[in-house]
């Protein structure tokens, strides 16, 4: 297939290009690149080779998608802390944006269109197993906007028009833009930097997590599906039976990582974000779909990694590698206007190599 990958520079994208092109597909980009100061390694790899139209989603046009056989739509804000920078940029980009580029992608006849979502919706969902059928409980701007999203898209699904949404749980693992504001990333980094894997709540909440291949191949999956088993469907995306407490995490990563200890900040207490989150649907409807990774072998991914880099706190807490301190720097810089968008040429400049975003 030909495919549309909106933010295929960033976390996700940069490792899901490589892995639609093995698998046969074509893929051109859309991205505004706004970690481009944010490389961890050398390049990002084929997904700074493939074409690409370098432009904010929220400005496509309908002849951007002409001739494409599916739409990945990354593009977003990605966390509660970015998400709660500015709410009303983060509805207009994750929710009226999303909106926007299937809207165009349909007028010029895409005839797939597969919508990045999140377990956040479920927000404080408590501690009984949740699957797609459960109440939707955002409870920050991110977690809302990818509600709202969903809700209109599926308004658009159409037998010609067959609209797909994937509520990945938390995401981690190894990328070419690498995030530090992810919670098994961030808590092997700490344990390798500093000795301690340092949790800030009180180790209680449940949270499902995902490798971002196994995110990658569930858009892969969900691509070759037959469209009346997944035509405006949402699907919880990762493994159920990796849903795990914040303090099973941590204890998973001491012991990856040698010589650390599970450390606890002095005021650590409960987080309301907590969910556990039943993945049977997607395995299920679409036995394509095949997740590889666990916890454990994704922290082992994560500290070999690191083993790699001189990775200290002061850089892993700084602005190459957490999004809200990346986007901040660009805003006092004057790098970027207020509604996100370049300052400079639209053209974009080569990205600046670091040892991590």
């Amino acid at each position: 297939m030909r495919i549309l990958m909106t933010g295929h520079r960033g976390y996700i994208g940069t490792v899901a290009v490589p892995l639609f092109l093995d698998a046969g597909h074509e893929v051109v980009g859309m991205d505004s690149d706004l970690y481009r100061n944010c490389t961890f390694g050398d390049d990002i790899g084929p997904a700074g080779r493939i074409d690409s139209i370098d432009k904010d989603v929220r400005d496509a046009v309908a002849e951007d998608f002409r001739g494409f056989d599916g739409v990945v739509h990354l593009a977003a804000l990605s966390n509660d802390p970015l998400g709660n920078l500015n709410p009303a940029l983060t509805f207009a980009i994750n929710h009226e944006a999303a909106v926007h580029a299937a809207r165009c992608a349909k007028a010029v006849g895409v005839p797939r269109f597969i919508f990045s979502s999140s377990c956040s919706n479920y927000g404080a969902a408590g501690d009984d197993m949740i699957d797609e059928t459960g109440a939707l409980n955002p409870i920050t701007p991110y977690g809302e906007s990818k509600v709202m999203a969903e809700r209109d898209l599926a308004e658009l699904a159409d037998r010609d028009f067959c609209v797909v949404n994937l509520r990945s749980a938390t995401a981690y693992g190894v990328s070419p833009r690498l995030r530090f504001d992810l919670v098994l990333n961030n808590l092997v980094a700490y344990a390798f930097a500093t000795g301690e894997v340092f949790l800030k709540s009180d180790g209680t909440p449940w949270r499902p997590i995902v490798h971002i291949e196994d995110i990658s191949r569930a858009f892969l999956a969900v691509l070759d599906a037959p469209g009346d088993v997944v035509q405006a469907q949402a699907f919880n995306v990762g493994s159920t039976a990796e849903n795990y407490r914040m303090s099973e995490l941590a204890e998973i990563v001491a012991d990856v990582v040698p010589g650390s200890r599970v450390t606890y900040a002095e005021d650590a207490g409960p987080d309301k974000r907590c969910y556990r989150v039943d993945c049977s649907k997607i395995s299920r409807l679409v036995p394509g779909f095949q997740p590889q990774w666990t916890a454990r072998s994704g922290a082992e991914q994560l500290y070999q990694a690191y083993r790699g880099t001189d990775l200290r706190q002061e850089d892993f807490e700084g602005v190459r590698y957490q999004r809200i301190a990346q986007i901040r720097a660009l805003l006092d810089s004057g790098a970027l206007d207020v509604g996100l968008r370049w300052k400079d040429s639209p053209q974009r400049p080569a990205a600046t190599t670091a040892v991590a975003e």
